[in-house]
């Protein structure tokens, strides 16, 4: 019997669904009209993503990098984004991917985070004014053909057309979303649920959480209820309950995302997220009769529609939320901290066997800003490095564990290795730096570049990989002539094999050393002073082995073979020489003008 494969079944499941979906179209045209106005909106809302970052451009990143030094600076910066991008959870995903890259810290995050979720009252307020009783197709349509006329000029106004046709459809959506319910009116009406009390706000926030979830989208969940509302369908209760259940459903969407796509710091704001949203939404049950109370007063008072009333407790129970964890926010960042602390690190990065070597930085969730993904590449990079040191300490017959004591001595005679000494170079790099490196530059590819800038900071990083695989290539030619000559203690050129392994892996260590300091430190530049003059010193390498053929201490063959790996391990230092200058140049220059405009 033929195996099913787990493809197969997503497949099949995905079929069914679409089938189910269409036949209910057939079955419903009201139903049809409500889908087809909701995945207007939903489109509309993502093409007015796309437009506002493409005209951001970097914008956005040194913004966020400028808004995160005080908490209040934090908390504006989520709700100005919030309000403009009009999407908390694109925000807070391009916050947990800043996060990730060290560009704000974890209590700058939870600031944003907190700023996002009031943020995202704007766009409620601005729909509840927007359906009551006007129509928004008359204003749509022009706008529309505008949109896409716009986007047949240049690059800049394919960018504001996108903006204008997003707005566009959503005006469409609202609509349609209107109507559909209006239609659906005699068919279904929520209001008249049995339930009562406790058990009617559980239902209708959990309605309110799975919409959100499948969705993927709180406004489109409160767009819906602000309809239904419209068309007498639901009560302004359960309207209330609805925006509840919403809140917690988009901090569980970006959850997910965060904690799948993100490392422990985007991890722990993910976390943050969702715990804030949790707390608000218990409390704001808590506190269900005085909320309510509250916002019927006002509505009283001001003549306040059911759907003003809606948007008015979205923004309550936001602004409680906020209330409670303002002065909370650097025990929060502690204490998730203490939950999910820093991962230890392996004693080796290449695994045993001949399993491939995994990215650890690159993901998604980066590639919604092109500040953040090529800073991942950068990080990526930096790991490449770390398993190609333990590569070549392999090629070399150096324990790896020698590279990560803490006290080097990279002048200390390394002991011979001891026979029978077995690698296949070859296999090595096939299995482990080739596979990496492919990743690093399949994400590099899909980077949506913003600028003359980052261009020329992601071919820094092609080039800086790409010398890297090559220094791999470089050691794979010494193993030949080092495992002939390491197990031969009597062979005249022994020694010489022992001196030059001993450089290759000072060489090593002075690497790893200069990657870990503060680029253009002065300790940097005492340690990039080191290497130079130490890869000077194989010219006396060279010298020496040319006196003792001379002195006939050696023979022509083993001088040959000598002088051949010479020049490769000259190429592996020059080649990091290179790759720190390249590496080291882009963080410096970042942190350089994140602290300058922190200043500003």
């Amino acid at each position: 019997m033929k195996k099913v494969n787990n493809h197969q079944v997503k497949w099949m499941l995905a079929a069914a669904a679409l089938s189910v979906l269409a036949y209910s179209f057939w079955y419903s045209a009201p139903w049809l009209k409500l889908c087809y106005g909701l995945a207007l909106f939903l489109f509309g809302m993502q093409c007015i993503e796309e437009g506002l970052r493409n005209a951001a451009g970097g914008t956005l990143e040194r913004l966020m990098a400028k808004s995160t030094s005080t908490p209040a600076k934090g908390l504006l910066f989520g709700i100005g984004a919030t309000f403009i991008l009009q999407s908390s959870t694109l925000v807070s995903l391009l916050t947990i991917a800043f996060l990730s890259t060290g560009l704000i810290t974890l209590a700058g995050g939870i600031a944003v985070i907190l700023g996002t979720n009031l943020g995202a009252t704007s766009g409620i307020w601005l729909l509840a004014a927007a359906g009551q009783s006007i129509s928004l197709s008359p204003v749509a349509v022009p706008m529309l053909v505008f949109g896409i006329l716009a986007g047949l000029i240049n690059s800049k106004g394919k960018t504001i057309g996108r903006v204008l046709v997003g707005i566009a459809l959503i005006f469409l959506g609202v609509d349609a979303i209107k109507d559909g319910f209006q239609t659906l009116g005699g068919q279904v009406d929520f209001s008249s649920v049995n339930a009562g009390g406790v058990a009617e706000i559980a239902i209708f926030s959990a309605i309110g959480l799975f919409l959100t979830i499948v969705l993927q989208s709180s406004h489109a969940t409160l767009i819906l209820t602000l309809a239904a509302l419209a068309a007498g369908q639901i009560s302004v209760a359960q309207g209330f309950a609805v925006a509840i259940g919403s809140n917690v459903g988009s901090s569980i969407s970006t959850a997910f995302v965060g904690m799948l796509g993100s490392d422990r710091s985007g991890q722990r704001l993910a976390l943050a997220h969702l715990l804030f949203n949790a707390v608000t939404a218990v409390l704001s049950l808590l506190l269900w009769l005085p909320l309510t109370k509250l916002v019927t007063f006002t509505a009283q008072l001001t003549g306040m529609g059911g759907l003003l009333q809606l948007a008015l407790f979205h923004t309550l129970f936001n602004g409680l939320g906020l209330a409670v964890f303002w002065k909370l926010q650097n025990r929060l960042a502690a204490q998730l901290i203490k939950w999910l602390p820093e991962k230890e690190e392996r004693a080796h990065l290449l695994p045993e066997g001949h399993e491939p070597v995994r990215a650890l930085h690159l993901n998604h969730n980066m590639l919604r800003s092109g500040e953040t993904a090529i800073r991942s590449v950068f990080k990526e990079i930096g790991h490449l490095n770390a398993v190609s040191l333990e590569a070549i300490c392999h090629v070399l017959f150096i324990p790896v564990e020698k590279l990560y004591e803490e006290q080097t001595d990279a002048d200390e005679a390394l002991q011979p290795p001891k026979p029978p000494l077995n690698l296949d170079a070859q296999a090595l790099y096939e299995s482990q730096i080739k596979p990496l490196y492919s990743e690093v530059l399949d994400f590099a590819s899909k980077i949506d570049m913003e600028g003359e800038e980052q261009q020329q900071q992601l071919s820094t990083a092609y080039t800086a990989a790409f010398q890297m695989v090559e220094i791999v290539k470089e050691s794979k030619h010494l193993q030949k002539n080092m495992q002939l000559h390491l197990q031969q203690p009597d062979s005249p050129a022994f020694r010489d094999y022992m001196r030059l392994r001993r450089h290759l892996f000072k060489t090593l260590v002075l690497f790893r050393r200069i990657s870990a300091l503060a680029a253009y430190s002065e300790e940097w530049f005492g340690q990039a002073a080191l290497l130079s003059k130490h890869i000077d010193t194989l010219e006396n390498f060279r010298a020496r082995t040319l006196v003792k053929l001379r002195k006939k201490e050696i023979g022509g063959w083993e001088t040959s073979s000598l002088m051949n790996d010479i020049n490769y391990a000259r190429r592996i230092g020059l080649g990091v020489q290179e790759i720190i200058n390249l590496t080291g140049a882009q963080p410096a220059r970042k942190e350089q003008e994140r602290q300058e405009a922190a200043f500003v």
